[in-house]
């Protein structure tokens, strides 16, 4: 059922979902929805949990396992890219723009889980200044922000061509840290999945 409702979400929005339309996709009845679920907003807020929790073990993990603050962050780029390519992502972009400005739990949870993204981002960046592998400039959240929009607006522009969207994602976020094009070039020679080009 969430991901029916994540489905219904990424390609209608928060305003045009229609819960019985979730349930029928699921295979469930509306009664059995509201058996699970009080009402929209408990769903929603169901979604953006299994949402945020598949991203934590399917990108957050793998760029945890990483030792250098670079290989951690285009790991999470790149990451991020593959998991984008399933429609379930689109959720937080579309539920992000759609209570833009507005004071709403759901609102809140979304800026809630991109926060988090952005404190992790800007803990790496802080740990690979401090040992040299990201040279300095702008203050460590703001690069974290850019990077954010850049990862975003890269996977974003570049939805449905693979594998290209993993490599110009990290060359997106290279950039934005302030790296240059051999960084790229020496993480790919260590990393076969990485497409060259």
């Amino acid at each position: 059922m969430l991901e029916s409702a994540t489905r219904g979400l990424s390609r209608y929005g928060y305003g045009n979902l229609i819960l019985e339309q979730v349930a029928r996709e699921a295979g469930y009845t509306r009664g059995a929805l509201y058996h699970q679920f009080k009402d929209k907003d408990d769903l929603v807020r169901a979604v953006l949990e299994w949402v945020d929790e598949t991203w934590r073990h399917e990108v957050g993990m793998m760029a945890a396992q990483q030792p250098d603050p670079v290989a951690a962050l285009i790991t999470l780029a790149r990451g991020h890219a593959v998991y984008c390519r399933r429609d379930v992502a689109r959720v937080a972009m579309a539920l992000r723009i759609e209570f833009s400005g507005q004071d709403h739990p759901l609102g809140r949870e979304v800026q809630r889980i991109s926060e988090t993204l952005v404190e992790r981002c800007t803990r790496l960046i802080k740990k690979g200044r401090e040992n040299g592998s990201i040279p300095p400039g702008p203050p460590d959240r703001t690069v974290a922000l850019a990077f954010a929009g850049a990862l975003e607006g890269a996977v974003i522009a570049l939805a449905g061509q693979a594998p290209y969207d993993e490599l110009l994602a990290a060359r997106a976020v290279a950039g934005v840290l302030g790296l240059d094009g051999s960084t790229i070039d020496q993480l790919q020679s260590s990393d076969s999945t990485l497409p060259h080009g």
